[in-house]
């Protein structure tokens, strides 16, 4: 069961593809334009977006490019419009299939099956090397962590402690343990040297600090 936005101004296509999606045993929100649909977004979790284009405020293309600033939540986008041009604009924005007007109701079902099953793949092979929670994403074999789509700056030892703590998230991580697996063994410094530099990186993590919960007279804990 997957959970799905979909995003049109015209109630009746809303309800017809909510109606198809309910029955295929899929759960369905809706929004009825694009300014409503990112935020939407930014504060619920999708595993699908059927975005039609032609909306008031804010249209497809304009939504499908701002959701993909934070979120890289599969989109398959609606319009009546079948020219190339349109396609390829809604492919440039980072759209996974593009669905003309009028449509089958079943067919589009069948579209978000397949896209549901790509991203199902994609995602298990992505996690062996990126640990994602909303806009923050921790990218281990590229040494890259972004926070709402913006690069974070860290130093290298601030990497070092948030992968070894992102790699044991959910554990009770002791100071010693925490200095002994990132400074190493031969570490001469004091407990002052951890507590800054989890300060720091929280202070990169931005509104994702947060994450990093501190367990009083033990350490530290990454939670989710």
């Amino acid at each position: 069961m997957a959970k799905l936005l979909i995003v049109d101004d015209e109630f009746r296509i809303r309800e017809l593809i909510k109606k198809y999606a309910e029955y295929e045993g899929h759960k369905a929100d809706e929004a009825e334009d694009g300014e409503q649909a990112v935020l939407k977004c930014k504060n619920n979790t999708y595993d699908l977006i059927i975005l039609d284009i032609m909306m008031p405020k804010m249209d497809g293309f304009e939504a499908a490019a701002a959701i993909r600033k934070f979120s890289s939540t599969p989109i398959i986008m609606l319009s009546a419009k079948g020219e190339e041009y349109d396609r390829l604009s809604g492919f440039e924005v980072g759209v996974d299939d593009y669905v003309v007007k009028p449509f089958s109701p079943k067919e589009l079902m069948m579209r978000v099956g397949a896209v549901l099953r790509r991203a199902g793949s994609s995602q298990n092979e992505e996690n062996k090397n990126q640990f994602v929670y909303q806009g923050l994403v921790v990218d281990f074999s590229a040494r890259v962590v972004t926070v709402d789509g913006e690069r974070a700056n860290m130093t290298p030892r601030e990497y070092e402690l948030l992968f070894y703590m992102v790699h044991n998230k959910g554990l009770a991580l002791t100071r010693e343990q925490l200095i002994s697996k990132v400074w190493g063994y031969d570490f001469f410094g004091d407990d002052r040297t951890l507590d800054t530099h989890i300060k720091l990186l929280r202070k990169s993590l931005g509104p994702y600090a947060g994450l990093i919960v501190t367990l009083r007279g033990v350490g530290y804990r990454f939670e989710v």
